[in-house]
């Protein structure tokens, strides 16, 4: 039995080392990456609305959105963003670092809507005073019911979670 997981081990082992590339300091030379090269027209002007609903997703779907919007500035584009807020996505709101606010106030500052769900308000027992950035003006009613009513609005629903 000692032999076999030695054994399987060692398979292991080996196979991780022939798939991941050594590098001396353990960075990709550049030359690993490309330059991007598109081949269909600008990006031209685009509505995008991001359902947020687990705040463990939140860094990853902020740090998407602002890579989007450096990219729309570089390939000819403008992108309008509404990130609606619900069910566990709103705690994040309530003790972000500061790094997190930065990040937050930035997208704000480039014209990204966050937006808060009064159902979800209610059923967590959150007053929106205690959230980060929240003026009033930032509650809806439905966080899945504003998704769905500006995707009827020609907003593409875009969730890199998934």
């Amino acid at each position: 039995m000692k032999f076999q997981h030695q054994f399987i081990l060692s398979l292991l082992a080996g196979a991780l080392a022939f798939n991941v590339p050594a590098f001396a300091d353990g960075v990709a030379p550049a030359s690993a990456y490309v330059k991007p090269h598109m081949t269909h027209g600008q990006y031209g002007d685009m509505n995008v609305v991001v359902p947020l609903t687990n705040e463990m997703v939140l860094p990853m779907k902020l740090r998407n959105i602002a890579n989007s919007l450096k990219v729309m500035d570089t390939w000819g584009g403008k992108l309008n963003v509404k990130v609606v807020m619900y069910a566990k996505g709103l705690a994040w709101l309530k003790t972000p670092t500061d790094d997190q606010k930065a990040q937050l106030d930035n997208l704000r500052s480039h014209g990204v809507q966050f937006m808060v769900c009064n159902n979800s308000l209610m059923e967590l027992g959150i007053d929106y005073h205690t959230l980060y950035g929240v003026k009033e003006s930032d509650i809806v009613p439905s966080g899945l019911a504003e998704v769905a009513f500006l995707q009827a609005r020609k907003h593409y629903v875009v969730d890199p979670s998934m």
